[in-house]
């Protein structure tokens, strides 16, 4: 899928959101414990609930992998259910990977290579810091997006993301303007915070267009309505993730009906913001 392709889905759903697939066995409704595969079934529900409204899913592969060989094998029955009932939504793991070499090449056979181990993303989270050979061996599967980290919400991001270099620049601003050398609107976006909203103003100026993946949105506290005015470009040009605002609305055996909505909620939201825009 390439980025006109996307924007028309956009334009289809009237709506720019990505469901996070945060799954934690913990806090998903206490019924689905005694499934074969609760993980799997609870993101069955939340698919069926939200793909009509949702042009995106993304599975944060930590609430995966930290199930072992268990939550390997929901995330693979995850990603198939999705790509045999849902050929049109884009799914981005949300792996932050960052490494180099051999390495960053096997990391992307993972995740692009469906033979290699049953996953077939569109697109994987990626951290930019150790530089370019960290990067572009995941450029070598035709079609796939690189989600490379610029400016996170988190408190930590100010420990080196906003520190100033000797050009003046930041250093998040550094890794954006260096990382959009590399390839195509096609084929990368940035990850920003929602509670970042002001900064969008200034990464429009560098990456006007390219795709934003915007996370923070909901329990977060991010605002829906100042991530669109400050980040959204001719072609919307954003992806708008909400996990937990979402996924854990309801605990009760009918949980699907208020995840449904609570996704159609943001989508009506959206909505007005894409016509406000002029893009609908």
């Amino acid at each position: 899928m390439n980025a006109r392709q996307l924007f028309q889905q956009i334009k289809r759903k009237k709506s720019f959101l990505c469901v996070g697939l945060d799954t934690d066995l913990e806090k998903i409704p206490p019924h689905l414990l005694e499934k074969d595969d609760p993980v799997f079934e609870f993101n069955r529900y939340v698919v069926e609930a939200t793909a009509e409204f949702a042009v995106a899913f993304k599975p944060n592969l930590a609430f995966y992998e930290s199930l072992g060989p268990d939550g390997w094998r929901s995330l693979r029955k995850t990603v198939k259910f999705i790509r045999r009932n849902y050929p049109g939504i884009f799914l981005i793991a949300d792996a932050k990977r960052g490494d180099i070499g051999n390495t960053s090449e096997k990391y992307a056979r993972t995740f692009f290579d469906y033979k290699a181990a049953g996953l077939d993303f569109d697109a994987v989270t990626l951290s930019p810091y150790m530089g370019q050979d960290s990067v572009v061996p995941f450029l070598a599967f035709p079609g796939k997006w690189l989600v490379v980290l610029a400016l996170t919400s988190n408190p930590g991001a100010n420990d080196f993301q906003n520190a100033r270099l000797e050009t003046g620049e930041y250093v998040f601003e550094k890794v954006i303007k260096t990382c959009a050398s590399w390839t195509t609107t096609d084929r990368l976006m940035f990850v920003v915070g929602a509670t970042r909203a002001n900064s969008l103003v200034k990464i429009r100026q560098w990456v006007p267009d390219h795709f934003l993946l915007v996370p923070g949105v909901g329990a977060q506290g991010g605002s829906l309505a100042e991530v669109a005015e400050y980040g959204m470009n001719r072609e919307c040009g954003l992806l708008v993730n909400s996990s937990r605002a979402i996924i854990y609305a309801d605990h009760s055996p009918d949980f699907a009906a208020f995840v449904r909505v609570k996704a159609i909620e943001i989508q009506q939201e959206m909505e007005k913001l894409l016509t406000k825009k002029g893009i609908l």
